[in-house]
């Protein structure tokens, strides 16, 4: 218990908290968890981007999303399956890295930086259009008009979205491997492609890096806020 009293603080908790109950409120819980899918989605198109090519990304109203790419190889296929949800865990774990070390410009910088980059290159349907130009318009409004304080915290709900959130939707796609194999996105596809490791396996290894990604930021102090 001392080592999550030191490495935990309540304003972290707090913020947790809020955020769990947000991404839970109908219709405004999926629009504000579409952070989360434009991360993961932009880690299928970066990784596809080696070796092939993007067609395009849609974000979708009920907080999913979908990647259309094309890979010349088997190992780019792999690759870019397995490059969803560990890109979302990583984008978590390096949100609170960055506000652990008071660089919150780099992380505002980063979260413009996808959005712009999907805005440009990749989402053309119209409910991600609208979620990009919308959010971009917010999140630079509530930046331009907060104080310091306000900006710090606007972004550490976010961080915490996105931390919930990949470990929910990593929890998810291990029950749906359980109980509908076929049916498990990334999973079932990385089962196809190996042809040796079943789904459940696969959604096993999402849900514990999701996890291995909280317990590193939590050893490494960057829940420990207001410091």
């Amino acid at each position: 218990m001392s080592f999550v009293r030191d490495k935990f603080s309540a304003k972290f908790f707090l913020f947790l908290v809020f955020a769990f109950l947000l991404i839970h409120v109908p219709i405004l819980g999926n629009y504000v968890k579409v952070i989360n899918t434009l991360i993961h989605e932009s880690g299928h198109a970066l990784i596809a981007l080696f070796g092939g090519n993007v067609e395009r990304i849609s974000l979708f109203m009920n907080s999913e999303g979908a990647t259309y790419s094309q890979q010349s190889t088997r190992i780019g296929s792999f690759l870019t399956s397995l490059g969803g949800y560990t890109f979302a865990s990583f984008m978590a774990f390096l949100s609170f890295l960055l506000i652990g070390k008071k660089k919150q410009i780099v992380l505002i910088d980063i979260l413009l930086g996808f959005i712009g980059l999907n805005l440009i290159f990749w989402v053309r349907n119209p409910y991600g259009l609208f979620w990009l130009c919308s959010f971009a318009v917010a999140f630079l409004f509530l930046l331009i008009k907060g104080s310091q304080n306000f900006r710090d915290n606007l972004l550490l709900l976010i961080a915490s979205i996105l931390l919930v959130d990949s470990v929910q939707s990593a929890y998810e796609i291990l029950y749906i491997s359980v109980f509908q194999p076929q049916s498990a996105g990334d999973a079932a596809n990385l089962a196809r492609i190996s042809g040796i490791i079943p789904a459940p396996i696969w959604g096993i290894f999402f849900f514990v890096q999701a996890l291995w990604f909280c317990y590193y930021g939590l050893k490494r102090g960057y829940y420990k806020l207001g410091r």
